[in-house]
């Protein structure tokens, strides 16, 4: 499947025709359950004003691009969008250079495969996206890294979907302290694990519930799951507390492209996409499959595809 680099400092023509091309899959995703399910866009709006006020112009932004209707909106918005769950790992390591290592696990044709270097909101942020405005894992001009991981609940609340609140952290906060604290106060509407790293070397992983407070941690590893196992068929589907203990005592990033891993799950929507390294010091990202790389840096936008073969054909994304 192409990977598509984007270097776009405001919602464009590039950026509209991405969306464009995934809509289709996105609009039947996101409408399966039907209309009523999904708040309305007043609904949405309240909400993207109260909680993230500095994104909402972003938000509008894409909107506009998106070609202003209100289906698009709402998604946009990623309030209260319909469950769903991933795989995927993430470490940091804290040598020299402290690095934040991630693997992102699910469908490839569930997958926007895009790599925006943008510039919206007056903050450069390089970044692979859900969604289109949302991320999965990124890092921003000031050096601070932030990445993802499923965290191993079914339960399903009021409150945004991860991706919309790793692209409100990276466009407004350049510390790990300033990130944790804005996490404090955004509702989340499943479990999910962010980790942080900023340019000094600070880190920390947040455990984010529907129905709990937020729990900041020291923890430099997290994968499916948070301070204990509860969704025991998830964990064991995803090998998610044996990923945790293999990563502890591996030398991190090629063990991150081998098995356990590596996940080669494809079928059952584990597979291993990519393999995200960043380096806050050097404001840098460096993708990862067995034998290939590609390097992202903010002095060398990128505006490229780059086809990655997978174990299964890969369609027109759904989730």
């Amino acid at each position: 499947m192409p990977f598509t680099a984007i270097a776009e400092a405001e919602p464009g023509e590039r950026w509209a025709g991405l969306f464009a091309r995934y809509w289709p899959a996105y609009r039947a995703w996101y409408l399966h359950q039907g209309i009523e399910a999904r708040p309305t866009y007043l609904h949405r709006r309240r909400a993207a004003h109260a909680h993230m006020p500095e994104l909402a112009p972003i938000w509008e932004a894409c909107c506009e691009a998106a070609g202003g209707g209100d289906l698009e909106a709402r998604f946009l918005s990623m309030y209260a969008p319909p469950a769903y769950v991933a795989g995927c790992s993430q470490a940091v390591w804290q040598g020299d250079r402290p690095t934040l290592v991630r693997n992102y696990d699910y469908y490839p044709s569930a997958f926007d495969a895009a790599v925006l270097h943008s510039r919206w909101g007056g903050m450069g942020v390089i970044a692979l996206t859900d969604g289109l405005i949302g991320v999965l894992d990124g890092i921003n001009e000031a050096g601070l890294a932030s990445s993802l991981t499923f965290g191993g609940r079914r339960d399903v609340g009021h409150g945004f979907g991860v991706p919309i609140l790793l692209r409100y952290l990276l466009q407004t906060c350049v510390t790990v302290p300033e990130a944790t604290d804005r996490l404090m106060s955004l509702p989340c509407h499943m479990a999910y694990n962010v980790t942080l790293l900023d340019a000094e070397g600070r880190w920390a992983t947040v455990y984010l519930n529907p129905d709990r407070e937020p729990v900041v941690t020291p923890g430099i590893v997290a994968t499916n799951h948070q301070a204990e196992v509860e969704w025991h068929q998830h964990a064991r589907a995803t090998a998610s507390v044996e990923r945790e203990r293999f990563l502890r005592r591996e030398e991190l990033i090629a063990t991150f492209l081998r098995p356990p891993l590596y996940s080669l799950a494809f079928e059952r929507g584990y597979g291993t996409l990519y393999t995200a390294v960043y380096e806050p010091a050097r404001q840098t990202l460096d993708l990862r499959w067995p034998g290939e790389a590609w390097s992202f840096g903010f002095d060398r936008p990128q505006d490229a595809e780059r086809v990655v073969h997978y174990p299964v054909p890969a369609v027109s994304a759904a989730r």
